[in-house]
């Protein structure tokens, strides 16, 4: 069966826009075997219609070799990039850069094929018998075991990853923002007697559920105790909390120490801090 190359390219195509959903809501079986298509093929296969899209450039096995060793290539090239912008190394960026690449080849192809005459166009052709291994060519050959071996390898590399995901670094997000939610305007002259509030916030990157309390003192005295209850990994608690100076005086210092769980000592060397005048009434 003859099927043509852009027929090819459109559904693509359309599977790598079904992986947006796929990703959004699911995470079965489909979900990993269109992501491995995507990451292994799609990108090399593209990017290899657009340069040879005349039917004899390459044949059925070099074409499919190619295929997977340039996506190999190239995802991996895309990561790179990405660390250094403000998206990152993350699953909806790299999602979006690839599509783009694929989209981008794929129209090239699609019009680099279109100029050629019909019989000259790159088709895929399916049967249902296997080629003989005798009548090969020693590079198909090589290209064959190659493929098997890459493809193997791949599999083998994600298998091991989704068996023994790497844990990222542990450690506790923790912040005091002014009323507005920003770094800034942070309360600097106080009414003695009367409460200053900021906004404490925790973020809990442990890679397991903790409880975190925060002491609030005021020139080493303690003033108030907060407690969180219990954060599971990646949730964030923010809350506007109040504190009360007694004294009156110039740039006293608001300490926010941060415990962990049923720690005696602070999770942090440091606390967090800021300095206010007190004022008489």
């Amino acid at each position: 069966m003859h099927v043509s190359n852009q027929k090819v390219l459109i559904a693509i195509i359309a599977i790598t826009l079904l992986l947006f959903p796929l990703v959004a809501f699911t995470s079965g079986v489909l979900r990993i075997i269109f992501g491995l298509c995507l990451i292994l093929f799609f990108p090399g296969y593209t990017l290899l219609s657009a340069i040879f899209p005349r039917k004899g450039d390459l044949s059925g096995i070099e074409r499919v070799a190619l295929s997977f060793g340039l996506s190999i290539a190239i995802v991996p090239l895309m990561g790179l990039i990405l660390n250094y912008t403000p998206w990152g190394i993350r699953l909806y960026p790299i999602l979006i850069a690839i599509t783009i690449f694929i989209f981008a080849a794929a129209a090239i192809a699609w019009q680099r094929q279109k100029r050629l005459p019909s019989q000259e166009r790159f088709e895929v052709i399916f049967t249902v018998a296997l080629p003989q291994w005798a009548g090969m060519s020693k590079l198909d050959k090589g290209l064959s075991i190659s493929l098997v071996v890459a493809i193997v390898a791949a599999l083998g590399c994600l298998g091991y990853v989704i068996a023994n995901p790497k844990q990222g670094e542990k450690f506790t997000e923790f912040y005091i923002l002014g009323l507005e939610g920003k770094a800034e305007n942070y309360p600097q002259q106080v009414t003695v007697g009367e409460e200053a509030r900021v906004i404490l916030g925790i973020v809990n990157h442990e890679y397991q559920p903790t409880s975190y309390r925060v002491e609030i003192e005021i020139n080493g005295v303690k003033d108030k105790e907060i407690c969180t209850g219990i954060l599971a990994h990646e949730e964030k608690w923010e809350q506007v909390v109040g504190f009360t100076p007694e004294e009156m005086g110039v740039k006293q210092k608001v300490e926010f120490w941060l415990y962990k769980d049923d720690a005696l000592q602070p999770h942090l060397e440091q606390p967090l801090h800021l300095y206010i005048n007190v004022n008489s009434s």
